[in-house]
C-alpha cells in the first residue's frame, strides 16, 4: 500500500477490485484507485475513481486487452461505497482509453451482444423497404491506419432474398480527420443498385455521425481512434447515469 494512501481509500479500492475480479468472466489484472477520505465517504463524496485493467472479459465474448478509466468527482451512496460497490447518486463523467487486439475485435463482432444490435437494417429505397440481415463479418488491419471489413448479408428486396458478399475499407475518424470510405465492392451475388447503395451508405454515415450511443445506463462517445497493425486504441468519453452491475453486463440483452 503506498505511503500516502489512506486506509479507507485502500479498503474501498481493494473491495471494488475483488468484486470486479469475482464477477468478470476473466481478468488478467485489475487495479482500482479511489481518492477520498472517511468524512467524504460518510457524506457520499468521492474525489476520483480510476481503474486500470488488462485482459478483461465480459458478456462471455467481449475482451479488452487494456483499459484505463478515470472519473471526475462522484456523488455515491455511502453504504454501498463502504461495501465496495460504487452506486451513483448523480451522473458522472468519465474518460476511458481502450485497447482491443484484432482477435478481440473479431471475437466481439461474432458475439450475441454485437449481433443483436447490428444484425438487421431496414432501409427505405424509393418508397420500398429493403432489409439487410448481417450473416457474418470479419475485420483485418492491413496498415496505413485503415480497417477492412469482409462479410456477407442477406438482402430482402421486393420479397426476394439473395446473399451478398462484400469487402469495405475505411479510414476511421480521428481528432483531426473525418471518416473516409476508401472502397466498397461486392464479392458475391448480383451487386447493389445505385439507389440501394446510396441508401446503404447514408445509413452507415448516420450511424457513424451519432454524437453518442447508449448502452445500459451509459452514454458513450468515441472521441479518437488510432489503428495499428495489431490493435485499435480508442479514446471514449462516457456520461454514466448509473454504474451497471456486472450481473447486468453479463446477462444477455
Amino acid at each position: 500500500m503506498p505511503d500516502k494512501e489512506r486506509l479507507e481509500e485502500h479498503i474501498l479500492s481493494q473491495a471494488a477490485e475483488n468484486r470486479l475480479s469475482n464477477e468478470l468472466d476473466e481478468v488478467e489484472n485489475i487495479n482500482v484507485a479511489v481518492q477520498t477520505d472517511l468524512l467524504k465517504i460518510v457524506q457520499g463524496q468521492v474525489d476520483e475513481v480510476s481503474l486500470t485493467g488488462q485482459g478483461l472479459v465480459f458478456q462471455k465474448d467481449i475482451r479488452v486487452q487494456e483499459i484505463k478509466v478515470k472519473t471526475d468527482s462522484v456523488a455515491v451512496n455511502p453504504l454501498s461505497a463502504i461495501l465496495g460497490q460504487i452506486e451513483l447518486n448523480e451522473p458522472v463523467n468519465a474518460i476511458a482509453r481502450i485497447v482491443m487486439t484484432l482477435a478481440d475485435i473479431n471475437q466481439a463482432l461474432s458475439s450475441d451482444l454485437i449481433r443483436n444490435q447490428s444484425q438487421k437494417w431496414d432501409l427505405n429505397v424509393d418508397g420500398e423497404i429493403v432489409s439487410f440481415n448481417l450473416q457474418e463479418i470479419q475485420v483485418s488491419l492491413p496498415g496505413s491506419g485503415t480497417i477492412e471489413f469482409k462479410g456477407k448479408f442477406l438482402l430482402n428486396e421486393m420479397n426476394n432474398n439473395r446473399l451478398i458478399g462484400f469487402t469495405a475499407r475505411i479510414k476511421p475518424f480521428t481528432h483531426s480527420q473525418p471518416l473516409l470510405l476508401e472502397s466498397f465492392y461486392c464479392t458475391q451475388g448480383d451487386g447493389l443498385s445505385v439507389n440501394l447503395m446510396a441508401a446503404f451508405m447514408q445509413k452507415i454515415k448516420e450511424m457513424l455521425q451519432l454524437p453518442y450511443f447508449e448502452w445500459q445506463d451509459m452514454l458513450l462517445s468515441i472521441k479518437d481512434m488510432k489503428v495499428n497493425q495489431d490493435n485499435i486504441i480508442m479514446l471514449v468519453r462516457a456520461h454514466v447515469k448509473q454504474i451497471p452491475s456486472t450481473d447486468g453486463m453479463l446477462s444477455p440483452q
